[in-house]
Order: structure tokens, then sequence, then C-alpha cells
């Protein structure tokens, strides 16, 4: 079935008009595009390439690009050169060789016949591009990069694309009825939130900054979905005066994204994401507070530093009393929240109540987040872990490993388990070891930590090793921030608090010996294997038994491809032998 695929070549200038229309091949026929100079690039597709070149060709922006990449093959209908053109546009805003002039509002899955078979054309495509100079990073590499995974120039679903606009549109209302209210997406682990949400900032950001960029640009999108974008555009003067700014939680992912993903998206800027602490101690109040992993905002309990909490919240007249998620209030018009309620895995965290209450107030708006993006069959696994860590275990094993073509592994050698996982990092990159924070983190200790991994290691060799378990001994992360994603981090043993929102390829999860089992009381916490003296002091038993177990299932739900686990506890290995195959 494969035919040839054909790129091409030309200068974009006056005479490329002429050039096309000489050509009969390309002159009424599907095709994607590529449009550069060296430092800017601009991705489309149509079915006639000398009527948009001539378009093109009056748009000021456009007019300094200065050659023309022409995409097609014989196989090509209108359906696969839009499902291309999405693929070109995020694969290249992440490869971050040139600076897209795209825009991202209308990125949407296509769904059309025999789908799989072009998408691998499609990888054959980037290759080529790779070889003729366009693309500069070899595929595998950069699907597994920050800056594709939280890029805003994906695809959505249909289901995302219908809360990004009912979102946008309810907004509108509140503002012109002067109605202060609250948004909240309740979404699951592989719904895709953080595509939704970096997708809606830039096109609400991007739609502020140029109106005239904007209005030339409609008239070549598909009038399939024209309609949106002119409600979109008569909305501008409001969506113009909105102060947009995110907020982020977690010190590693804020980081990430300020790093890795928006200094390197037009419109977007590092500035953008603030902590809460950014939030209280800023002067500024915002008209739109977006914020991501809510669940993870802190209240007054468990903190390792109270003065900063406190002089934060007597910043903004709250005292005592006041949690992270009455700053955002205190400090903004409007607020998105993208929240989880089975993430919550720390005492500090603000309790699920507090959300149910803010859900049941009347001008805050409810939207669920449920297709799954990982894979078709993931609410059967997620049931299924949860079953497993539980006191109502599953009646019978799922094979998933065959059903699916997904390892689900329990092994009984530790070393063999984290062999096996650094010889699929070799194949498959971004494979780690996880555990929980149940050891005394000594590596932390550490002072003046250079980039340099080799000279790092050389150093704790002089320590003892954080972990010991059968005889072998392991390294905590010596990282907070931002070390997972580099190749030599899979010597380490990683917290779940440094990665809890990424997406791996392959997990070793490790179970400490605070959860153990036996046939008279099951799952149970023993605390004397527990060394975290905040949690250990200031929860109940069965408080930190429901902590741990929802912190050992939200990292079953770190992968992307497979999982293998370890329990230290003898016991707790045959339990999970009945429900887990064994390597």
């Amino acid at each position: 079935m494969s035919s040839e695929i054909y790129i091409k070549k030309y200068d974009f200038n006056k005479y490329t008009t002429d050039i096309l229309d000489s050509n009969k091949y390309w002159s009424q026929r599907p095709i994607v595009y590529i449009i550069n100079n060296e430092e800017e690039a601009y991705i489309w597709e149509t079915i006639d390439a000398s009527v948009r070149v001539n378009q093109h060709r009056q748009n000021t922006k456009r007019r300094v690009l200065t050659t023309f990449n022409l995409i097609t093959t014989d196989e090509f209908n209108k359906s696969v050169i839009l499902d291309l053109e999405s693929f070109l546009i995020s694969h290249m805003s992440a490869d971050n060789k040139y600076k897209l002039q795209n825009w991202n509002w209308w990125l949407q899955n296509h769904n059309y016949y025999n789908k799989e078979y072009y998408q691998q054309q499609f990888k054959k495509i980037r290759n080529k591009l790779k070889e003729l100079n366009i693309v500069k990073q070899d595929i595998y590499k950069l699907e597994n990069s920050n800056l594709f995974k939280y890029s805003p120039y994906k695809s959505l679903t249909d289901e995302q694309l219908t809360i990004v606009s009912e979102i946008r549109k309810q907004l509108i209302i509140d503002i012109n009825n002067w109605v202060q209210s609250t948004f909240m997406v309740k979404w699951w682990a592989g719904t895709g939130k953080t595509i939704l949400w970096i997708y809606l900032m830039k096109l609400l950001l991007e739609i502020r900054e140029n109106q005239t960029e904007l209005t030339e640009e409609i008239e070549n999108i598909d009038e399939t979905i024209y309609e949106n974008i002119e409600d979109f555009l008569n909305s501008n003067e409001i969506i113009n005066k909105l102060k947009i700014w995110l907020v982020i939680p977690m010190d590693n992912l804020r980081k990430i994204l300020q790093t890795d993903v928006f200094k390197n998206i037009p419109w977007l800027s590092p500035n953008n994401v603030l902590s809460p602490h950014d939030v209280a101690k800023s002067k500024e109040k915002w008209d739109i507070l977006i914020v991501d992993e809510a669940h993870r905002l802190r209240q007054r309990k468990n903190l390792t530093q109270y003065k900063t909490f406190d002089e934060d919240n007597e910043r903004l007249n709250l005292w005592n009393n006041g949690t992270e998620l009455d700053w955002i209030f205190k400090k903004s018009k409007y607020q998105l929240f993208l929240y989880d309620k089975n993430q919550t895995i720390k005492p500090t965290d603000i309790e699920r109540e507090v959300f149910e209450n803010i859900e049941n107030q009347p001008h805050t708006h409810i939207y669920n987040l449920n297709s799954q993006l990982r894979c078709f069959w993931w609410d059967k696994y997620i049931s299924y872990i949860k079953k497993i860590f539980s006191n109502n275990p599953p009646i019978q094993k799922e094979i998933f490993n065959q059903e699916f073509w997904y390892e689900l592994k329990l092994f009984d050698d530790v070393n063999n388990m984290i062999e096996t996982i650094k010889s699929k990092n070799l194949e498959y990159w971004l494979c780690r070891n996880l555990a929980w924070y149940s050891r005394k983190w000594k590596t932390k200790k550490i002072k003046n930590k250079p980039r340099n991994f080799e000279e790092t290691h050389n150093r704790i060799k002089k320590w003892n090793y954080d972990i010991n378990i059968d005889w072998y001994k392991y390294i905590r992360n010596t990282q907070y921030s931002w070390w997972i994603n580099e190749p030599n981090s899979i010597n380490e043993i990683w917290c779940i608090h440094t990665t809890q929102w990424f997406d791996l390829n392959y997990t070793w999860l490790i179970i400490w010996n605070d959860l153990r089992y036996n046939y008279d009381r099951w799952l149970y916490v023993d605390k004397n294997n527990y060394f975290d003296v905040k949690w250990k002091n200031a929860t109940s038993e069965d408080e930190l038994m429901a902590y741990i177990i929802n912190i050992y299932i939200t990292m079953c739900t770190r992968w992307m491809r497979w999982t293998y686990i370890y329990a230290c506890d003898k016991w707790l290995r045959e339990y999970l032998s009945k429900f887990i195959d064994k390597a």
C-alpha cells in the first residue's frame, strides 16, 4: 500500500506560484507545507498550493520566510493532511529549531480510516525532514522531552476542545454580568489535563496579543471550526484586558515548565508561572489564576517552614487560618482549578471536603475530563490496582500482559529488577526507579552538588548509601528538581514528590517495609519502618495508612508502557503474586 513520499523544496518568493502552477501534479491535491527561514517556520495544509502561497505573500509575517517545502504522497486525502499538519506542528514546536508562527487554536484530533498506517508514514516523513536538516532531533528523544509532552501545540480530543470552548464562553458571560466565578476541571490520571490548560492559556494570551494576525489567520481556517473562532473574535475586546497567570504548587514541575516549556513557546513567558508564595507576596491582583495540581495546595499543617507561611497569611489578613487556596481566592477574580481528589498524598494537602464545598457554590462551574489518552483499558487497570491495595482484593488475576501488551510484573530479586529497568532505558529512554520517602535521605546533605553526574556520585561514595535492600546499595535522588530528565538518573531512586506529574515509559517501584501484609491484619502500616517523623507523629495510623496506600497507587500510574514492582516485605510479595505475574 505504501507509496513514495514527496518532499519538494522551492524558494518562497513572487515566482513560487508560477512554479507550482506549471506542475499540475501539485496544483489541485492535498498537501502539507512548511515555510521557513533560518529562525522561523509556518506549517499548514491545503488542496490548492498556489492560492495559499499568494495569500501568504500578502501576510507581512509570512513574507519574511524564504523557503517553501511541499509534502505529499499519492495516498493523501483531506483527513490525512489535517492529521499530518497537527503532527508536524506538535513535533516541530518541540524540536525547537524554529520559532513557529502558528497559532494553536485549530489543532484537533482527527479520526479516519487506516489512521495507524498513516501515522507510521508520518514518522517516515519526519525522518526525511531530518535528513534534509529541516528538523534536528531524533523523534524518540523528542517525544520524551518536556517541551513535547507539555506543548500547547498538541491536538485536543473532542472532549478537551469542548471543555476549552465552554470555559471560554462561560468566562465571557460571567465577565459581562459582573459575576466572579470559579471553574473546576476534575480529572483522572491519563486524561490530558496538562495539555488542556496549557492550550487554553496560550490561546487566551495569543488572542490578546495580536488582533491583526488573528484576522488574517481566520480567512484560512477550515470552515468546520470557523463558527467557534468567529465567536472568539467577537469576545476579543474582553480577552485583551485580562491578566492571566499560572500557579504550580510543586517546585519541580514549576521549574520544568518555566525553563523547558514557557520560555520556548511564543506568547508564553517563565514569568507567567508562579508559586502560591509568589501569589501571596505580590502586590498584583490577577483576573484569572489557573492552578494545576490544585490538590497539592497546602494548609497550615505538618509544614517545614511555618514562618514563611504565616508571613504570607499575615500579608493577606488571614493570620493562622489561611491556606494556599485562600491566597488564590484573595488575589484573583476568577480561578480555574485542575483537581484530582485521588492524588492527595500528604497531610499538608488541603482536605477533599474543602474542594467539595467549592464545587457546591452557586458560581462554580464543574467540568469532567474522562477520556483516556494513555490506553483504552486504563480505567480497568486503575480499578484493579486499587483493589489490590485494599482489604477487598480482586476475585481473580487480570492478565494485562497478554491481553493488552502491557507488562505489570512482580520481582523477587530487587537487583534483577533494577538491571532490567536499566536495559529498558537504553532502548526506550525515560525509565526510572521510584519509591516512597521512607528512608533517611542522606544524599540531600551533600553541599554544592555539581551538575556533573559522575562527580556527584563520586562524592556520594564517601557516604553510606541511602538505601540498602538484600545486601544491595542504592542512591536516593541527589537533586530535587530537573534531574529526573538527565539520562544518568536511571542510577538513582526517585521519590513521588519528584515524579508525581511525570509520564515515564517504564517504572520500577519499591514498596518499603512501611507497608506490610499478614493474614490477621491484611495490609497494614508498620510505623517502626516509617522514617518521616513529621508524618509519623502528626497522623493517626488510619490516616497514615490512607496516605501510604494512595501514594503507592499513584506511583503505579506513572508509566506509559510498563510497571515493575518489588516489595521488601516477603509476605506482601506473596500476597501481590496472587494478582501480578512474576518476572
